[in-house]
């Protein structure tokens, strides 16, 4: 993958390229927003990390540009940790939310996340489409494509990859640990924060407010479940 990295902090900035460097990813580099956004067109990178807390510009108006032409996963990694912040950033088009301090396995973990995402989309095969309907929702796993009432929605990978485990566990209460060595391959106390951030803001999509269904149950201290409806 060639991962864009927008960071003002140099010294941040030299952690996560030295890690990438060790890792053998291809990467480019920012210091601000403005020149983040011109690599990010011009070089057209696989995976952004981006830094909230940029000099010239916001990094929510950032995602918000970025997405205004292009889907390419962006990792937030922001000294904001409030779980405010991170819906913002969520709601905004980021993929996947790391607070600061963080560790380098963190870091790698939350890349081969994506990296198997976007492996997937490329190598997947036609002939395995299925797709998945519960009341007024609807999942086309071939195309990974979600609607709701026929309406498209607009999922962040992380989101929609905690709906198809959902799904294709209908009735079953997945616990915290499961979800998040599914979703990130770890089981740290932040993903355990993260996968609830994920999973209101994925609630918010496919159960709006002033609606009556609820296909998600929580099940306090355990997990979640998909009702069948």
């Amino acid at each position: 993958m060639k991962i864009l990295v927008i960071e003002d902090d140099t010294t941040v900035r030299h952690l996560i390229v030295t890690t990438l460097d060790t890792h053998d990813y291809e990467y480019l580099s920012a210091k601000n927003a403005e020149e983040g956004l011109d690599l990010a067109s011009q070089e057209e990178p696989d995976v952004i990390l981006l830094d909230l807390g940029l000099p010239d510009l916001d990094g929510i108006e950032v995602i918000k540009k970025i997405r205004s032409w292009s889907n390419m996963p962006i990792i937030v990694i922001s000294a904001r940790s409030e779980d405010a912040d991170k819906i913002e950033a969520l709601d905004a088009g980021a993929d996947d939310y790391l607070t600061k301090p963080f560790s380098v396995d963190e870091l790698l973990a939350r890349l081969r996340v994506i990296q198997r995402r976007l492996i997937y989309l490329n190598e997947h095969s036609p002939q395995e489409e299925i797709s998945f309907t519960n009341g007024d929702l609807h999942i086309d796993y071939g195309a990974a494509c979600v609607t709701m009432k026929g309406q498209e929605l607009h999922l962040t990978p992380i989101e929609y990859k905690i709906l198809c485990l959902l799904a294709k566990n209908v009735g079953r209460v997945l616990t915290h640990k499961y979800l998040t060595q599914a979703i990130w391959g770890t089981c740290w106390e932040s993903d355990m924060a993260s996968l609830r951030v994920f999973m209101a803001t994925l609630r918010r999509k496919i159960e709006p407010k002033g609606t009556d269904v609820h296909y998600i149950q929580t099940h306090i201290g355990v997990g979640y479940r998909m009702m069948k409806l």
